[in-house]
C-alpha cells in the first residue's frame, strides 16, 4: 500500500481507498465496486467524515435489532469484505450471527476468495458457496443464497447493499438493516433501520455496542422510541444545511471543510 503520512488531512479516507485497490487486486472487488466507492465519498465528504448524531443512534438500534433477533446474517460483498473484515467478525460473534457473501458481479471463484479471506480474519463458517435458495422477486445474482443464512433469516445486516434486494427482503418479512451514505436511496428507504455513515466507521461502532453488554431489555427499550423515518430526515436535512454551507463558501472566499 502507498505510505499516507499523519499529516495527511483526507489519510483516512486515502487509506480507504488503498484497502479497495488491494482488495481488487486480491480478487474480493470487483472494478464496478470502486466506482460505487467514489460516489460514496462524495456523500461522505459531505457528512464531514464523521459518524454525525442520527447515525450514532442508528447504530444503536441497528444493534438492538441484532441482539433480539432468532436468526440474525451479516451479508457481505467484495467491498465490504475488503475495507472492514475484521468488524463484520466482530459484529457476528457478539450477535452470535451467521455470516453469508452475497454478490451481484458473482463468481463461484469470487465467493470463494471472499469466503477465505473473511475466515482468515475471523469469521466462522462463511456462507455463500454452494446456494440452496432464492430470494423472490430477484431475477440477478443477488437472489442465490442459503437456506440456512439469508433466506432463513429474520434480521439480516446488509452494508452496502443494491436497492432492490433490500427491498426484496423487506417484502420477505425481514427486518433489514442498512448501511448507505445515501439517504434518499431504495436501500435507505426499505431499510428497517438505515445508517447513513461510512461501513469503515458505523460496523466498528456496532460492535462495541454489541460487545458492551446490550442487555435485550434495554434493546427493546432503545427501539420503542426510535424512528427510522426521522433518522433519515434528520441525514437529509444535515446533508442539505452542508451543501448550502459549502455553496456559500464558494461564493465569499476560499472553500474548507465544513
Amino acid at each position: 500500500m502507498t505510505e499516507i503520512p499523519a499529516s495527511h488531512p483526507r489519510k483516512a479516507s486515502l487509506e480507504t481507498r488503498e484497502r479497495l485497490v488491494q482488495g481488487f487486486r486480491r480478487g474480493l472487488v470487483a472494478e464496478q465496486g470502486l466506482l460505487a466507492h467514489g460516489r460514496g465519498e462524495a456523500f461522505d465528504y459531505l457528512l464531514a467524515e464523521r459518524t454525525q448524531p442520527f447515525a450514532t443512534r442508528a447504530i444503536r438500534a441497528a444493534a438492538a435489532h441484532l441482539r433480539l433477533a432468532a436468526r440474525p446474517v451479516v451479508s457481505v460483498n467484495g467491498n465490504v469484505a475488503a475495507l472492514c473484515p475484521e468488524a463484520v467478525a466482530r459484529v457476528a460473534k457478539a450477535a452470535g450471527a451467521r455470516v453469508e457473501v452475497n454478490l451481484f458481479h458473482r463468481t463461484e471463484e469470487r465467493v470463494a476468495r471472499i469466503v477465505d479471506w473473511l475466515e482468515s480474519h475471523g469469521c466462522e463458517k462463511v456462507l455463500g458457496a454452494h446456494p440452496d435458495a432464492r430470494i423472490p422477486g430477484i431475477d440477478h445474482a443477488r437472489a442465490l443464497c442459503r437456506k440456512e443464512g439469508i433466506f432463513g433469516a429474520d434480521v439480516v445486516l446488509v452494508p452496502l447493499e443494491d436497492g432492490d434486494r433490500a427491498q426484496a427482503l423487506a417484502a420477505m418479512g425481514k427486518d433489514v438493516l442498512t448501511i448507505d451514505l445515501n439517504p434518499l436511496s431504495r436501500t435507505a428507504v426499505a431499510g428497517t433501520v438505515t445508517i447513513v455513515d461510512n461501513v469503515v466507521r458505523a460496523l466498528p461502532a456496532m460492535a462495541a455496542e454489541l460487545e458492551g453488554g446490550f442487555a435485550p431489555d434495554s434493546a427493546r427499550e432503545f427501539l420503542e422510541s426510535y424512528n427510522n423515518a426521522q433518522s433519515l430526515l434528520e441525514a437529509e436535512t444535515f446533508l442539505r444545511a452542508q451543501t448550502r454551507a459549502l455553496a456559500g463558501l464558494a461564493d465569499s472566499g476560499p472553500r474548507r471543510m465544513v
